[in-house]
């Protein structure tokens, strides 16, 4: 069946990509060759997906280009040597993160390594933060089956975490009535996805619900179980609930290689030392077909997809999008191959963004932003919303997403490889899919450690709650004094948009999972995050953390590995 599968395919490029060679490795494609142009290499992975081929690994080499090494923070020790875990989770994103706190439930040794100076640094933080409903995904995905199992558990799931969780619905508004002939085929993929509480919205219930959108919309479908929540806060509590559990968390650790023998993993170099794992779990993100084959099991090829999302200042909430997560025409915004079309989203923080883009690269860690894309962004949603404007933009991101040529999750075992779990090709909806991903990872691991003869005990300890610390701008007055009663810091406001105080930025210094940068205290209390960018607050956040760790201020770094300040400061004062 396969090898008529691998004729066909071999028919279909051979004109046009002669120069492509095609075999089976088992019962999976292997693309090889070189080609002059990237988005050529997509194209040829995109068509075998369609084929009958349990996966695409595409080794098509792009001509003249040399992959960027794996961005590292430029530590090298062997802090982390010869040391012995039960299961070894790689990456600390949303998926690793919920991974290793289901881990915690157990009584083993868990460990989560991420080469970055803090958790939730790329995908997890890179993205708007949408709970998803299902409506722009096939029913026969992995996508949709674990999103469907992680609504209904998220609202309580972050409420044991102490994070906010707004369940305020995302609404899809159509500029033409002729929409009303997809009407069947939308209820059709409802019925299908098994999608709950939604329904059509005339005219005058649309501008009831988003009285500012364009005056063209006729009507609307909502969908009232949509919400959103800050990705990188619940990476983080997910993480820190982990610790409380007694998991581990090693930062600025990146995995360099690994020791395979007789289809089992042995070691798995980092570059703080050599790790002795039963299990090994990945979570890698646009790094995961690489991690698989260090272990000998690529099976799969991440094709990655850069998007960009732009933040507006909060008071455009009063005359763009008030409540809903809005995508303006939305059947036609799908137009493109593979994109969610975007949308504009009020944020958990009050803040409107828009976007993203989805843009196929070569590079894994491309984070540049374009006035190009700006632009186009803008352009697309001012359909929705005629009042959006480039001059109420605060600051833009971009995140990339480790898409996979099937467009699915890649949640399972190791193919060659005894003693790896994979949980790869996470995107859109990974966010909201990541706590039933974690329930058959960690089932998964389980498997594997009992077949190899270890007994896997429940953590009779387990606490799934993780007190969040006060955050001083939702407290009433009263609470707020209350609170400056016992702690006088937190009367000190340090970042004046934000209302951040000194008391806050010093609890997320001396958290459990402690954080030593600008930017890790932005993320973790949004100092810095507001209008300004930063520009009033970041000198003292630079001398609090200076002062908490001890250290000479010129020692803060921005990131991990970039100093704030660029000259000694007694030069400046001395000048």
């Amino acid at each position: 069946m396969l090898t008529k599968e691998l004729k066909k395919f071999k028919k279909k490029i051979k004109n046009t990509y002669p120069n492509i060679t095609a075999t089976l490795k088992d019962d999976c494609i292997l693309l090889e060759g070189t080609l002059k142009e990237y988005l050529d290499i997509v194209t040829i992975g995109n068509i075998a997906a369609k084929c009958k081929f349990y996966n695409v690994i595409n080794n098509i080499k792009l001509e003249g280009f040399i992959e960027p090494k794996m961005r590292t923070i430029g530590i090298n020790d062997n802090k982390y040597d010869n040391m012995k875990v039960d299961v070894l989770v790689i990456g600390g994103g949303i998926v690793g993160c919920s991974i290793l706190r289901e881990l915690s439930k157990y009584n083993l040794n868990s460990v989560l390594v991420e080469k970055e100076e803090d958790l939730a640094m790329q995908a997890s933080s890179r993205n708007d933060g949408c709970i998803h409903v299902g409506i722009d995904i096939s029913y026969k995905t992995k996508k949709l089956q674990y999103l469907k199992r992680s609504v209904p558990i998220y609202k309580d799931l972050a409420k044991d975490l102490g994070v906010d969780y707004n369940e305020m619905g995302q609404l899809l508004a159509f500029d033409s009535n002729l929409y009303l002939l997809f009407y069947p085929i939308l209820k059709k993929r409802i019925r299908q996805n098994d999608i709950k509480k939604v329904r059509l919205v005339n005219r005058k219930e649309l501008f009831e619900i988003e009285p500012n959108i364009n005056k063209k919309a006729k009507f609307g479908i909502l969908f009232e179980t949509g919400a959103c929540i800050c990705p990188y806060n619940m990476t983080i509590a997910l993480a820190e609930n982990a610790v409380m559990n007694n998991a581990k968390v090693l930062l600025s650790t990146a995995v360099v290689g690994m020791d395979v023998k007789e289809n089992k993993i042995i070691s798995v170099k980092t570059t703080r030392g050599v790790i002795y794992p039963k299990v090994v779990i990945n979570a890698a993100g646009t790094f995961s077909d690489v991690v698989a084959d260090m272990a000998k099991d690529k099976f799969f090829s991440i094709h990655p997809r850069k998007g960009t999302n732009l933040i507006l200042d909060k008071l455009s909430k009063t005359y763009l999008m008030r409540k809903s997560s809005t995508l303006f025409g939305g059947l036609e915004s799908n137009k493109k191959m593979h994109t969610k079309g975007g949308g504009i989203v009020p944020t958990i923080d009050g803040n409107i963004l828009v976007g993203p883009s989805a843009i196929e690269t070569p590079y894994r860690e491309n984070f540049e932003t374009d006035l190009e894309t700006i632009n186009a962004i803008i352009n697309k949603h001012k359909h929705s919303a005629p009042s959006l404007s480039k001059k109420d933009i605060i600051t833009y991101f971009t995140g990339v997403r480790a898409a996979t040529y099937k467009e699915d999750f890649v949640i399972e075992k190791g193919k060659w490889t005894k003693n790896i779990v994979h949980a790869a090709g996470i995107q859109s909806p990974g966010l909201t899919a990541a706590p039933a991903i974690a329930e058959d990872i960690a089932k998964y691991t389980k498997e594997i450690l009992e077949e190899n003869g270890m007994k896997v005990e429940d953590n009779k300890n387990f606490n799934p709650i993780r007190k969040a610390k006060p955050i001083l701008n939702k407290l009433s007055l009263e609470q707020r004094n209350e609170l400056i009663k016992k702690n006088p810091d937190y009367g000190q406001i340090i970042c004046r948009c934000e209302e951040i105080s000194k008391g806050e930025i010093i609890d997320a210094i001396h958290s459990i999972i402690p954080v030593f940068t600008v930017d890790g205290i932005k993320r973790r209390v949004r100092a810095g995050m507001g209008r300004c960018q930063g520009g009033f607050c970041q000198p003292s956040v630079v001398s609090l953390i200076a002062q908490e760790q001890n250290i000479n201020i010129n020692d803060v770094c921005k990131k991990g590995d970039g100093k704030i300040i660029l000259c000694d400061t007694k030069e400046l004062r001395e000048e």
